[in-house]
């Protein structure tokens, strides 16, 4: 399958001294969603904003489209449609001014109209920016990336500090775009947003991919699509206790959660009774016990140790 993004051994390196990316390699294939997931910190951001062609790396090979930084710039601006971690547009501009605006700084474009109507903002064409909502805004600053009529669409956390309805209407044009075959790249650090709408996702720490796939093939590798997590009113033989938890034929990993544990399972209707009989026969009792489909935070444990929201 073509590629639209394509970067070998990538670092970046500040102040001679902090790798915000060390060595990461990646392929992002045209017509897909891609999903850079990760922690605060883990080099997320940095990496988008080289292959936007905003940071220039200390070492390594970029390819966007065909096409390098430093020789095809104009092209490739031609074909980017950029959405920053933060946005910042003129306050007294209204709607309609700022995307026509962005639109006069492309050869070729999308009619603002249209945009306006796709990101749901028709009836604020009107309306001054520092008039907007925080979704509004958001909204606005995707239909900016997208009045260029862009290939490659990159996203940068887009939905972070949104309600669940912006959100979700954020969702609906990352969908809409890649079903008239665009390229999205997403960075986020929500693993159900990920999950969602990402046809392969990689998981980023410390400035490398870690793991790669599609969201189920992740999941499917933790051995059990099942989570049961529940605690003890005591603390007493927890060593024993897990020990003879990961002999269980129905529970295929355990892990401790701060005072609880975390069971993978595949059927938690066989696991659950199993786990109930263990511990009256070990005289313990729960203090809760809760059951969910496993997630790319389970993945993002598994391989690192901590959640995302440790850091």
């Amino acid at each position: 399958m073509e590629l639209a993004i394509r970067c070998k051994d990538l670092y970046k390196r500040y102040d001679n001294k902090v790798d915000a990316v060390n060595g990461l390699d990646l392929e992002v294939r045209t017509g897909e969603c891609f999903g850079l997931l990760g922690p605060n910190g883990a080099g997320k951001t940095t990496t988008i904003e080289i292959l936007e062609g905003l940071l220039a790396p200390t070492r390594g090979e970029v390819e966007i489209l065909g096409r390098t930084w430093g020789r095809h710039d104009r092209q490739l601006r031609e074909e980017l449609g950029i959405s920053l971690q933060e946005t910042k547009l003129p306050e007294k501009l209204t709607v309609g001014e700022v995307l026509s605006l962005f639109r006069c700084f492309y050869q070729k474009g999308r009619d603002p109209e249209s945009v306006m109507e796709l990101v749901e903002l028709t009836e604020k064409k009107d309306t001054w920016v520092n008039k907007l909502s925080g979704g509004q805004r958001q909204r606005l600053a995707v239909a900016c990336a997208l009045v260029g009529d862009p290939r490659i669409l990159f996203l940068d956390e887009p939905t972070t500090g949104l309600d669940p309805q912006s959100r979700r209407q954020l969702w609906d044009i990352v969908r809409h775009f890649k079903q008239d075959n665009g390229t999205i790249l997403l960075t986020t650090h929500y693993m159900d947003e990920a999950e969602r709408l990402c046809d392969r996702v990689a998981i980023v720490d410390y400035g490398k991919v870690i793991a790669l796939g599609s969201p189920a093939e992740m999941i499917a590798a933790l051995g059990g699509e099942h989570v049961i997590e529940f605690a003890l009113e005591s603390s007493d033989g927890r060593e024993s206790l897990v020990r003879r938890l990961a002999e269980t034929a129905s529970v295929k990993a355990v892990r401790t959660e701060g005072e609880g544990f975390a069971l993978h399972v595949h059927e938690p209707h066989l696991a659950i009774p199993s786990l109930i009989a263990l511990l009256q026969e070990t005289g313990n009792s729960l203090a809760r016990l809760t059951t969910r489909h496993a997630s790319l935070e389970d993945v993002f444990v598994k391989l690192t140790g901590r959640h995302l929201r440790d850091e």
